[in-house]
């Protein structure tokens, strides 16, 4: 065996190495503007509270479970069973599986590619071909065994590039399943809070039901005695009906909200129920930080910002097409034509040596791909930045509906107090025989709307907590993302 050509080629592949170059553009993080603190100020509640501190998110939710804070053991259940059963999630994490394994099929590109082959066959020749050959040699074995070794040096850095367009893009779906996550739970969040606010709401119906009841009993007394007339025992008896009929529509919505949570947290309708609680629900203080903060703090954020790595990589292999491939190559092995000389050290064969390839004309095509690439790679870029602006968004939404809500809180709370007030002196003025009962109708009817609107405002700022809680990335940080290190050996 010719050691020298061995040799010669084995040089070859350590200098290929040894000078490989990445023709690639080197990735930066795009620029985003990052105001130093936001514009609306926290709720003056959040002030007040023990627990408010303006640190950040991550420190107030332990282990992202943000929900936590709302201090509900029934919502704190119904959350930790998302993450087991929501088939939603499920499916975002086998992407991120798939994209996971992509990963280590990339990787592979780095190694030579080594197979084997063997044939055992024997064949007769017909002695009436046109030129037949001789008796001795219509007969012939083949009898081979043979191994092949490949590989592609990383010269211009197109295996590079490969690889990290893969680990960047499971980064990115990694992102999208925290993403998937954080929106889920927060779904559920809202769903629950909306069903215990339409469980207050109704309670506040069928008390109002029992006391338009009591309302419509007096009437029907005065109307028998004959100190009213049969009008005002018709609009008593509209207003009782007219409420029952409300408190049967937020059943309905009701009904709903809790098919939703159901499924949610990976059961079907039938059969699971959420026992009524109205009562009151408190209302967390929430840290948020700084602006900065929150670039590292949002998984869609953090997963937009990886596709533009992604897309700074396909720049990179868009770039490696204009180079030459070269592909070292081998084999060896043991032909022969009997199975008794075909291991023979006569029988054995070799062959070693690089193949070069160059395309020199396509029409343009790589230079329209290269166009392609940077174009993507621009577009990536202005939607991480638009991305980030509408995060910082949603924070200043939340907070200043939070704050603004708060104040509308507590000016109604002084609606209801007066409706109350207004009430009861209107139904006290009709037994004394001084007004029609239409005074009374009318305070009622004020009196319930102000306790429906109140219940809507509480409803509103609980929503815009969760809102603003999912806005901060509900305590996630983008050190959580797998690194390329972790994604080549799992």
């Amino acid at each position: 065996m010719k050691w020298h050509g061995i040799a010669a080629v084995a040089a070859l592949a350590i200098v290929a190495a040894s000078t490989a170059c990445n023709v690639g553009p080197k990735y930066r993080t795009p620029a985003a503007p990052a105001p130093p603190a936001f514009t609306e100020p926290p709720p003056q509640a959040f002030s007040e509270s023990k627990e408010w501190k303006a640190g950040s998110p991550a420190d107030a939710f332990a282990k992202g479970r943000w929900w936590e804070v709302f201090d509900d053991a029934e919502l704190n259940s119904l959350e930790t069973q998302v993450d087991a059963a929501n088939q939603t999630l499920k499916s975002a994490e086998a992407r991120f599986q798939e994209a996971r394994a992509l990963v280590m099929a990339r990787r592979s590109e780095r190694f030579p590619t080594l197979t084997t082959g063997s044939l055992i066959g024997h064949q007769r020749l017909s002695s009436n071909e046109p030129i037949p050959p001789p008796a001795s040699k219509t007969m012939s074995g083949d009898f081979y065994l043979g191994f092949q070794a490949s590989w592609e040096p990383d010269l211009w850095g197109r295996i590079h590039n490969d690889i990290a367009v893969a680990v960047e893009n499971a980064q990115a779906t990694a992102g999208d399943v925290e993403n998937a996550r954080l929106s889920l739970h927060a779904e559920l969040a809202l769903d629950y809070f909306d069903l215990r606010t339409l469980d207050e709401e109704e309670r506040i119906l069928l008390d109002a039901a029992a006391a338009y009841q009591k309302a419509l009993d007096l009437t029907l007394d005065r109307y028998r005695g004959g100190a009213t007339s049969r009008a005002e025992v018709a609009e008593a008896r509209t207003q009782l009906e007219a409420t029952g009929a409300q408190a049967v529509d937020v059943t309905d919505l009701r009904t709903q909200y809790q098919h939703a949570i159901a499924v949610l947290t990976g059961r079907p309708p039938e059969g699971f129920t959420i026992a009524r609680k109205p009562r009151p629900l408190s209302l967390p203080a929430i840290p948020v930080g700084v602006p900065s903060q929150l670039l590292e703090r949002r998984p869609d954020i953090a997963a937009s910002e990886r596709r533009v790595a992604v897309a700074n990589s396909e720049v990179g292999l868009a770039r490696a097409a204009f180079y030459p491939q070269v592909l070292l190559a081998a084999a060896v092995g043991l032909q022969g034509s009997t199975i008794t000389n075909w291991m023979n050290w006569p029988s054995r064969f070799w062959a070693v040596g690089p193949t070069v390839a160059q395309t020199l004309f396509d029409a343009g095509r790589r230079r329209a791909v290269l166009k392609e690439t940077t174009a993507n790679y621009d577009s990536l870029v202005a939607d991480y930045r638009q991305n980030v602006l509408t995060a910082f968004q949603q924070v200043e939404d939340n907070l200043a509906s939070l704050r603004i809500l708060e104040d509308e809180a507590q000016r109604q709370q002084r609606a209801v107090a007066a409706a109350r007030e207004s009430e009861e002196l209107s139904l006290n003025r009709y037994k004394g025989g001084l007004v029609t009962y239409l005074e009374v109708v009318t305070a009622q009817s004020t009196r319930l709307q102000n306790e429906r609107v109140a219940v809507g405002v509480e409803r509103r700022r609980l929503e815009a907590s969760v809102l603003l809680i999912r806005a901060l990335g509900g305590g996630w940080n983008a050190s959580s993302l797998p690194s390329a290190a972790t994604l080549k050996t799992n």
